[in-house]
């Protein structure tokens, strides 16, 4: 089952708040032979690619299935490019990859218990169901209850906390509602903030561009690529192409590549500007190993009164 995109973080009345992971959509199952899987949301099967977690699967009831994600968490928020990392490591690489970087199943639904469809039941009895099974059967890490709230004001203070673990805001449930698959029986809720950076390329033409690259300094003082924009608007489109101009071969940028996306082996076709034109962007918190903004973030202005010295540094909010 799906959620539905939406632009209010209210939680509406009737319906419970959940966190939104950063991370794989998975359905474990135990099956009534005990064996076990955990599919991706696309039918992939996951299980060869974590031990562990296929070991945490096995202290489910027999003939039940969760509906959660696959986590992993470093220095003290989710990772999901180390999660990435492991998707393909098999045998002895998925078991060094398991003690190096584990991961975490956190169930938030519940499909199936002990040979009971609980599809047709309300969320609201699934959940109940869930909690009660964690407790019967004792499962803890890597196990975990995805937290679940109806209060309102609870589901606000996550909002302003959740962010700085990574956590990428929250997906509402109808307490009433049934489970079925395929639809967009919820919503969900993005956390997002404005920030700055600096241009540093483009795609598309300098009279025209397309998305913009965009960057930041270290503390050192090194210019790094810190992620790149939706397709810009008209009005942002118009107001950069005013700014722009071409780069000459000292820019800290000559001779790098850009992927089309995440996890992509196409590069992208850029043009290399001078980075003195400041964007104010709005980003969500998904970040990769490194600092940069995994997902493309939305172009909102072009902040003329500012400077490349007054961005933030490389890596901070």
């Amino acid at each position: 089952m799906r959620a539905v995109p939406v632009n209010d973080p209210a939680l509406p009345q009737g319906w419970a708040a959940q966190a939104k992971w950063d991370g794989y959509r998975a359905l474990a199952g135990k099956w009534g032979d005990g064996g076990v899987a955990v599919q991706s949301r696309n039918g992939t099967d996951l299980t060869r690619a974590f031990p562990e977690i296929e070991q945490a699967v096995r202290r489910l009831p027999d003939d039940t299935a969760v509906d959660c994600e696959l986590i992993v968490w470093e220095a003290g928020r989710l990772a999901f490019e180390r999660l990435q990392q492991r998707m393909h490591q098999r045998g002895a690489g998925a078991a060094r990859a398991a003690v190096e970087f584990p991961a975490h199943l956190v169930a938030f639904d519940l499909l199936r218990l002990r040979g009971r469809d609980m599809t047709g039941r309300p969320f609201s009895e699934r959940y109940a169901a869930l909690e009660a099974m964690f407790l019967e059967e004792g499962l803890g890490a890597p196990w975990s209850l995805c937290p679940t709230t109806t209060d309102p004001e609870q589901a606000a203070r996550w909002l302003a906390d959740y962010p700085a673990v990574g956590i990428e805001g929250l997906v509402f449930r109808p307490l009433e509602s049934r489970y079925v698959a395929g639809w967009r029986g919820g919503t969900k809720y993005k956390a997002r903030h404005t920030s700055e950076a600096i241009v540093g390329a483009v795609t598309g033409s300098l009279h025209s561009p397309t998305t913009a690259l965009l960057g930041r300094y270290d503390d050192e003082g090194h210019f790094r690529y810190t992620g790149r924009t939706t397709t810009l608007n008209t009005a942002v489109r118009h107001h950069l192409a005013d700014q722009l101009h071409a780069a000459d071969a000292g820019h800290p940028w000559t001779g790098h590549t850009f992927s089309v996306g995440w996890g992509s082996r196409e590069h992208l076709s850029v043009r290399l500007v001078v980075p003195d034109v400041v964007a104010e962007v709005a980003v969500d918190v998904a970040r990769d190993q490194a600092g940069r903004w995994r997902h493309p973030v939305r172009a909102t202005r072009i902040r003329t009164g500012m400077g490349p010295g007054d961005v933030p540094l490389f890596g901070t909010a």
